[in-house]
């Protein structure tokens, strides 16, 4: 198995018509596994879809439990509004 991606989860703003909503992406790791099938697997999803390789030992190894701190595990909290918004705050 090869690690090809892994992303730490995190907040992606969206902004919609009367401010920004956030959406939480969950950490994920892409792999490829020695069937040659790209999946991408989650603490809670382990295991190859294509020949049921259990990868979790892996997987748990590289989405350690790392801290985020304030600002990046509560993005709205720092928000602040732009000029032409039109909020009145």
């Amino acid at each position: 198995m090869q690690i090809l991606e892994s992303l730490k989860g995190h907040y992606e703003a969206q902004e919609i018509a009367y401010g920004v909503v956030y959406r939480w992406c969950p950490e994920h790791v892409v792999v490829e596994c020695r069937c040659g099938k790209r999946a991408t697997l989650t603490a809670s999803t382990t295991t190859c879809g294509e020949c049921g390789a259990d990868h979790k030992a892996v997987i748990r190894e590289e989405l350690d439990d790392e801290w985020l701190g304030d600002e990046a595990a509560h993005p709205w909290r720092y928000w602040r509004t732009s000029k032409n918004s039109g909020l009145p705050f």
